[in-house]
């Protein structure tokens, strides 16, 4: 295992070495986020992706930075806290499966968070390539079974009248589309015709696929996260002219945006479900037990409960789970899993917001980043996001990008960096 603390392998490696080496290291990268879109099978080419990706950055050189110690003690102590709330309900498989994953969800985050700290730029931007080409993929298969287009796959690639194309659920599909289409629009800002033209093509596929799943999570996640990141470009834009260009390709795309939902609203079936799913409340929200109710009186109950009631208790309590990661870090781990569950969470916004204030190479990119994983939190108030591998992505590359971003600005005032 070679790590190489405080020093660039640029000064180790001659730069035909390392040009070759950093070109492999960005496929994986690549590799991994198209891997990403494929989870109705398990183990996932995902986890496969990442155990090439994790075996190529030992072999080739992986840093561990001083200060990507916080994230490592803060996720292990999450886990520990899991694992020994776990052990008064260790008799139930799916229990033990759901520490295991949780663990995994650890290292696959600190992966991240280790791995963006070099080569930056060109990671992420494998990365989030790889991630479009597979959002695509499972967008178009969305799109394919609520149509119909192709003879029995509607089991397959649909759920009670909603796409969910190559995931489990649709709730889960529609969150995973929201950074690939985030990141189309930042790309429709930055480029050219013809790359911008492509962009929005693509933009309208992972749209309309993420309308189709029927998640109002992850439509309000859409926007929220395509708001946050046109201000956040706005603000950071370099001139003037690159300001009115935001505002007019903004404006232009809510137009169409509605344009396209009152086109697919003539469809009697889509209109239906859609009157349906765009309440703010379902009548599993209300009431005493329901979503919001549960939030209140699980609350109550984690005070009684120290160590927690164990992973996939709540429901034996309330009949559903918590719907809530924050209440669910108290539930499954009791207080330590909690409180540090918290701290994780606020300090990785500290750490992030600092990031996307300072000018680097990479900044452009990192507001996807940032703009998606602010918003995908605050959704988790309300919903489940615990093992969402995307998630813990984001979560990684917010810390692993921040590490980049300070020594980078380090660097510049010192006149070391371009």
């Amino acid at each position: 295992m070679t790590y190489l603390a405080g020093t660039d392998r640029t000064d180790l490696q001659s730069p035909h070495v390392t040009q070759g080496i950093a070109a492999l290291q960005r496929k994986f990268f690549w590799l991994i986020g198209a891997a990403g879109a494929i989870v109705f099978i398990e183990p996932s080419p995902f986890e496969l992706a990442m155990i090439m990706a994790f075996i190529v950055m030992i072999v080739t050189g992986l840093r561990l930075p001083r200060a990507a110690f916080p994230l490592i003690v803060l996720l292990v102590g999450l886990n520990i806290g899991y694992s020994v709330s776990a052990i008064q309900v260790m008799e139930k498989p799916e229990v033990i499966y759901w520490i295991l994953t949780s663990w995994y969800m650890a290292l696959a985050c600190t992966f991240f968070a280790l791995t963006l700290v070099d080569d930056t730029a060109g990671r992420l931007d494998a990365l989030s390539r790889g991630y479009l080409f597979g959002a695509l993929i499972a967008a178009v298969a969305a799109i394919v079974g609520y149509f119909h287009l192709i003879p029995g796959t509607e089991e397959l690639l649909t759920y009670a009248g909603r796409a969910k194309g190559t995931f489990k659920d649709p709730n889960v599909l529609g969150a995973f589309l929201v950074y690939p289409a985030v990141y189309c629009v930042q790309r429709i800002v930055d480029s050219s015709f013809w790359p911008a033209f492509r962009s929005a093509c693509a933009l309208l596929i992972l749209s309309l696929a993420n309308f189709l799943a029927f998640s109002r999570g992850a439509w309000a996640v859409f926007v929220g996260s395509a708001m946050l990141a046109v201000i956040l470009m706005y603000i950071t834009a370099p001139t003037n002219r690159q300001r009115v260009r935001i505002i007019l390709l903004a404006s232009l795309s809510i137009a169409l945006g509605v344009i396209a939902i009152i086109a697919l609203l003539s469809s009697d079936q889509v209109a239906s479900l859609f009157e349906e799913r765009a309440s703010l409340t379902q009548s599993y929200d209300v009431g005493r037990f329901g979503r919001f109710g549960r939030h209140l009186l699980g609350a109550e109950m984690a005070l009684d409960y120290p160590f927690g009631i164990g992973p996939l208790q709540f429901a034996r309590f309330f009949t559903e789970h918590t719907h809530n990661s924050f209440l669910n870090a108290f539930m499954s781990g009791g207080w330590l899993s909690g409180l540090i569950y918290l701290i994780l969470i606020a300090t990785t916004l500290l750490l992030g917001t600092r990031a996307v204030l300072q000018p680097t190479p990479w900044r452009n990119l990192y507001i996807i980043v940032f703009s998606t994983f602010v918003v995908t939190t605050f959704e988790s108030f309300i919903i489940d996001v615990d093992h969402w591998r995307h998630y813990y992505m984001l979560l990684g590359l917010v810390w692993g990008i921040s590490i980049a971003s300070a020594r980078y600005t380090m660097r510049r005032r010192a006149g070391l960096a371009p």
